[in-house]
């Protein structure tokens, strides 16, 4: 068995430039109130190929049971035998400004131990919001994004084939109205909290609108005050189109699991030396046939034999002198044949080291 040290490296590297971007408001924040809102409900679909919820699963069938009885038909649960169901959550975000009759795309996951959803209809399942009330019902045929084929204990499966979506599968039945008028004021809420940020945001509001309306509160929201003379989607139509000056912060995003680095451009790098080695143990199993001697009363045996080689490889160096970027790191990686463990191990270290001034985040 091979223990190794790394299996992919992925790396992408902005080139060093300006912190400061342009961006428009509508991208970069959100108007306090006016957003989607979660649904999520409970159904059955059906019209499986035997790949739905097994009998070890009792809740699908006896939700098929309650479902008989209010269309009149009485059947006990516990007689039905059925492989071509399976239960399902659905769930949906209902925007602002929905009113009845509104079209919403849904997604729908299997709740048991269904095998696939291909194939599959989803009944008429109502949706709630937090409140408890119901926003709208779903209804129609999955769209299945994968495939999973088993054949004498074989199985071949691509992407998730329990969970699909229902495109404009979701219709409105109770709105969810916004006034907006007798509106004095509105917040406007950053993505990302920055005072730098918000107080340019304020300034490149004022200038397009020739009055000081919007005033920075913090470093995320933004206060818009409302004349009683302004028309107020065209005001927010007008404000949302302002192109803003954003100051992102610095940031290394590290996955892990995939082994994914991302750094952005905006890194900035002090000189720093850094030594890294590298450390492998090879474990190897072979299975060897011991044979007994002539007339000798032993049986022949198949007997495990491991090996244990451990290797410390020569150490690495990289020295980054002053001024030095995102690319010069990332090329001098390269050199060395840095896998995506060591640059995960290495920009760790340089952070603790103060090396690295950049927000440094694991997922």
């Amino acid at each position: 068995m091979l223990v190794p040290r790394c299996l992919a490296v992925e790396a992408t590297s902005l080139n060093s430039g300006s912190s400061v971007r342009q961006a428009r408001v509508k991208d970069i924040s959100t108007i306090e109130g006016i957003r989607d809102n979660q649904l999520v409900g409970y159904g059955l679909v059906v019209g499986l190929e035997g790949t739905g919820d097994s009998q070890q699963t009792t809740f699908p069938v006896q939700t098929l049971a309650s479902m008989l009885l209010r269309m009149g038909v009485s059947v006990p649960a516990a007689s039905i035998r059925v492989q071509n169901l399976a239960a399902v959550f659905v769930a949906a975000s209902l925007p602002a400004f929905s009113r009845p009759g509104t079209k919403l795309d849904i997604t729908v996951s299997s709740a048991g131990d269904a095998r696939s959803l291909e194939g599959g209809l989803l009944l008429m399942t109502p949706l709630y919001g937090a409140d408890g009330k119901i926003y709208a019902q779903a209804q129609g045929p999955l769209v299945v994004g994968g495939y999973s084929v088993s054949v004498n204990g074989n199985t071949r499966q691509l992407n998730h084939p329990n969970t699909a979506r229902v495109p404009l599968g979701a219709t409105v039945e109770r709105g969810l109205a916004v006034d907006l008028t007798n509106r004095t004021q509105f917040s406007i809420l950053l993505n990302e909290a920055d005072f730098h940020s918000a107080e340019s945001m304020a300034t490149a509001i004022n200038a397009e609108l020739g009055r000081p309306a919007a005033r920075a509160y913090d470093s995320r929201r933004v206060d818009l005050e409302v004349l009683k003379t302004d028309d107020v989607p065209v005001l927010l139509s007008r404000v949302e189109a302002v192109e803003v000056s954003v100051f992102p912060r610095a940031r290394v995003i590290v996955n892990e699991r995939t082994g994914t680095v991302v750094i952005g451009g905006t890194v900035v790098l002090q000189p720093v030396s850094i030594l890294h080695g590298g450390f492998a143990v090879n474990v190897v199993t072979e299975f060897k046939v011991s044979q007994p001697g002539p007339y000798a009363s032993g049986t022949t045996q198949v007997v495990p034999v491991t090996r244990v080689d451990a290797r410390d490889r020569p150490v690495n160096s990289i020295e980054l002198k002053q001024g030095a970027t995102v690319d010069d790191l990332v090329r001098n990686l390269q050199t060395i044949g840095a896998t995506s463990r060591d640059v995960i191990s290495i920009l760790q270290a340089m952070k603790s080291a103060g090396a690295l001034e950049a927000e440094l985040e694991v997922l």
